[in-house]
């Protein structure tokens, strides 16, 4: 279970709490579950989860009476603010300021994905005008060495280290020593790592730090390490002074969750986490958005629209739109949707506009920074949503497309997991054709009532013709 596939599980459970037609206890307790269980999964303290899950309670319980639409707001709220308390170490990350050298020491345990952070590192600052350098002075393993040089001859990157020279020390101590005099503004040192020797590691990186004297060390892990990882950066902490946290492959392991928790229980600033292999999928870790994230939003105001006890936001037709199921089904919507998407093609470069029912989530794969949707128009925001749509329909299957009534939670979980998209967004085009489907009705009574007007006027045009011509040719009365 990877971050997205939690995220599935926490938001499904959301969404099921605010489908409820009455927001009782029993309702309550059976998303709390959900959600206790997805933490639990992720390796999130037992003793941490039971605090959310008792807090949560407690102000729902304080709300009783607060009417449902109400409560479900109160009540993702409490979500929201519990989990932001249990990521939050409530301490500024590092933000390196400009005007002079700033030396950088990665600290961590061996495949931990250290060497790639410290490339993605240098990459985002080289974005934001910073004059970056490498430093790799692991000689512990040679595949670390190589694996450096490339990243950095590929993102053109200055870099530093030696196959030749045995100790460490020395490395860092040269490399950041010439970057100094050739003026670079962000000097990133990497270090070795161990599975076992840990005096051996520990003493290492001590000597480095002192060496170089680095204004701040980075202490490097992925994902899969959980509650773990506490008591590895507790070590690392007794031999150099360790200021921030990666959390590398937060998007292949199921324990991310956990590794943060972690870490603000240390009350060390989480600084990036990694949630992909190329260099841009790597980003600031702010916890608010990341709770955002988690809980299928980009903001907390917005974590549900209004709704009222009638509203049916489920994936359910009435009688009289089963009617129709079978003359528009989901293969027929995905038909409409490829045969738009080709007479786009065929618009030489002109996309014609068109409006999906649906409002535009505001969150997509193709556009997971915020700012990219910013400033966009409807039109473009539409495009987005068009394609994320047709990319959920490309991976079902053909029982999925015919039968609607196959898409209950765990098969709208399974077809978000094969395409990589949100259960969210599997909703919204559910709900899209949901729209249709219930208009469709509409749709075929005026193309008939169309059909027939035009029947009407081919027929007075035909008489007309008929009597034109008879006049026209007197000789064939």
């Amino acid at each position: 279970m990877g971050l997205a596939e939690l995220r599935g599980n926490i938001s499904l459970a959301l969404h099921q709490m605010n489908n409820a037609s009455i927001l009782d206890d029993t309702v309550l307790n059976v998303c709390l579950n959900h959600i206790s269980l997805a933490l639990f999964q992720a390796d999130v303290h037992f003793k941490l989860v039971s605090h959310i899950l008792t807090n949560i309670k407690n102000i729902a319980h304080n709300h009783r009476l607060v009417a449902a639409p109400d409560k479900r707001k109160i009540v993702h709220q409490a979500i929201f603010k519990e989990f932001c308390k249990v990521l939050d170490t409530g301490k500024p990350r590092f933000t390196p300021e400009k005007g002079k050298t700033k030396v950088v020491l990665f600290v961590g345990l061996q495949e931990c994905g250290k060497t790639t952070a410290c490339a993605k590192f240098a990459h985002y600052y080289r974005n934001r005008g910073w004059n970056p350098a490498l430093v790799c002075n692991d000689t512990f393993s040679a595949t670390s060495y190589d694996q450096l040089m490339q990243i950095a001859l590929e993102d053109k990157i200055a870099f530093h280290g030696s196959l030749r020279e045995s100790d460490p020390v020395k490395i860092a101590v040269e490399g950041v020593q010439r970057f100094k005099n050739e003026n670079f503004d962000l000097i990133i040192v990497d270090t070795g790592g161990r599975h076992t020797q840990e005096a051996l590691l520990l003493d290492e990186t001590r000597r480095i730090s002192d060496a170089i004297k680095p204004d701040l060390v980075i202490f490097v892990t992925d994902s899969s390490t959980g509650q773990i990882a506490f008591d590895h950066v507790q070590i690392f902490k007794e031999s150099v002074a360790v200021g921030a946290v990666i959390v590398t492959k937060m998007d292949v392991h199921d324990k991310g969750i956990g590794t943060l928790t972690a870490f603000a229980a240390t009350k060390i600033p989480v600084g990036f986490i990694e949630t992909g292999e190329s260099n841009d999928e790597f980003e600031v870790y702010e916890v608010e958005s990341f709770v955002n994230y988690l809980l299928g939003t980009d903001e907390l105001h917005g974590l549900l629209k209004e709704k009222t006890l009638d509203d049916d936001h489920d994936f359910v037709l009435s009688d009289r739109e089963l009617e129709y199921l079978d003359e528009y089904n989901l293969r027929l919507f995905y038909q409409d949707f490829q045969r738009t998407r080709e007479s786009r093609k065929l618009t030489k470069g002109r996309k014609p506009e068109f409006k999906l029912y649906v409002e535009p989530p505001k969150v997509f794969p193709e556009a997971k920074e915020k700012s990219i949707l910013e400033g966009l128009s409807d039109n473009k925001k539409n495009r987005i949503k068009f394609n994320c749509f047709l990319r959920i329909m490309d991976s079902m299957t053909n029982e999925e497309l015919d039968d609607p009534n196959l898409m209950n939670c765990s098969c709208i979980m399974r077809i978000a997991k094969r395409c990589d998209a949100y259960v969210s967004e599997v909703m919204d085009m559910l709900e899209e054709y949901k729209l249709i489907a219930r208009n469709f009705p509409k749709v075929v009574s005026a193309f008939s009532d169309l059909l027939d007007h035009i029947e009407k006027i081919n027929a007075i045009n035909l008489i007309n013709f008929m009597e034109k011509n008879r006049l026209s040719n007197p000789s064939h009365s």
